[in-house]
């Protein structure tokens, strides 16, 4: 199982790695890109393979630089899936609220997620496309349900109106934060523990050590 976790350097700042995944169609690369540079095309650009970005945070001080992968949606693409989300911290799954086959198959990628990664990635799922609610065909309380089953949040975005995709990669960055220091505490408990049980065989060792020094050279007196 891939490790997750997130890289905090000396200065206090945090790296991330990012995953969007979802069907072709449900707008990934249009919300990436209005997060990223506040751009959004109408035109539909299908994505080939996966392509990423960068962005920039300061969070309570801290600064947080985030990859994120903009991945593929066809299915002649899922098979790549795992190069592109190994050792992601997090995933924003994204459907087209318009289009229920696309939250059933959010379900799929969460399986294959959780699979993969176990718990420690932290997940988010987000209905786009909230300018076509007229034309919705997944209920809100069905989505915000399953999301609380598989410890995911939910958000409803939408990248033409700039809409709950600020508040998304925000929330998610600050879980991914509270995560990697909880890890980063626990790996530093633990080397703690491993040092001291080492002083301790080393001690031990020198005592030994000592008792055999001193009956050696009082049989040599003896003698």
């Amino acid at each position: 199982m891939a490790s997750t976790t997130g890289t905090v350097s000396s200065s206090g700042s945090y790296n991330f790695k990012v995953v969007l995944l979802g069907e072709g169609c449900v707008g990934k690369t249009s919300v990436v890109l209005r997060y990223v540079e506040d751009k959004f095309n109408d035109k539909h650009v299908t994505t080939l393979h996966a392509s990423f970005l960068n962005k920039k945070l300061n969070i309570g001080g801290k600064r947080v630089n985030l990859s994120i992968w903009d991945t593929a949606g066809q299915e002649r693409f899922h098979a790549l899936g795992p190069i592109y989300y190994r050792m992601s911290n997090g995933a924003v799954l994204l459907y087209d609220i318009t289009d229920e086959d696309s939250f059933q198959k959010v379900k799929n990628w969460v399986k294959e997620l959780k699979k993969m990664l176990g718990s420690d990635i932290c997940l988010t799922i987000a209905g786009n496309k909230v300018d076509l609610e007229k034309q919705r065909t997944v209920a809100v309380e069905e989505a915000e349900e399953y999301a609380n089953t598989v410890g995911a949040k939910h958000f409803h975005t939408s990248a033409k109106m700039n809409r709950g995709i600020e508040e998304l990669f925000l929330e998610l960055s600050q879980r991914m934060m509270e995560r990697a220091q909880v890890q980063e505490n626990e790996r530093a408990s633990s080397l703690g523990r491993a040092g001291s049980t080492r002083r301790n065989v080393v001690v031990v060792e020198d005592e030994e050590d000592e008792a055999a020094q001193t009956k050696s050279s009082c049989c040599g007196v003896a003698s």
